[in-house]
């Protein structure tokens, strides 16, 4: 197997709280002027978060960090069965393009549907960030359709295609 082409989930250590503080002040992509959230304590970023709200760090085949996934829920109704995750992720610039971006998303949202049994995974992405449609739809998410002016973003407004998994979904390996 390639092992540039290995990519995987795993907490933040001590040892990233430079890195993801440097990252904070970088724009994430293009389409995006997020980045992704570091703290003084990297046990704050571990799994899983009582809040919904949580970050790994997505690294490669060497451990070395190329990027985060995040989450946090959304709510869809009153109950707690109404819960989604919305996922979202950031690579460094040299580490796109090389599948990193689908593989870490499909395993974020396996574990999220089964280890911690939401129902819904969801992602949206700007409707001009095509690379980011194609690693979602490779990484098993159903386009679901486009969300009108929903992210205020480099002084104005931008419509998101909005993708999702569900539990029930039966996804190709």
């Amino acid at each position: 197997m390639d092992q540039s082409r290995t990519t995987r989930l795993r907490p933040s250590r001590a040892e990233d709280v430079p890195l993801l503080d440097a990252w904070r002040h970088q724009p994430a992509s293009p389409f995006d002027d997020w980045t992704p959230q570091g703290t003084d304590d990297p046990r704050d970023e571990r799994l899983p978060r009582p809040d919904g709200v949580g970050q790994l760090i997505v690294a490669d085949a060497g451990d070395q960090p190329i990027g985060a996934v995040q989450w946090h829920t959304v709510r869809y109704g009153p109950t707690a069965g109404s819960l989604a995750a919305n996922i979202g992720i950031s690579l460094r610039p040299e580490s796109r393009g090389q599948g990193h971006g689908r593989r870490a998303q499909r395993q974020l949202a396996e574990y999220l549907l089964r280890q911690l049994g939401v129902h819904r995974v969801e992602a949206g992405t700007d409707v001009e960030n095509v690379a980011e449609q194609r690693a979602l739809e490779a990484a098993g998410f159903t386009r679901e359709g486009v969300v009108r002016g929903a992210q205020w973003r480099k002084g104005q407004w931008h419509d998101l295609v909005l993708y999702s998994r569900l539990h029930t979904d039966v996804v190709d390996v």
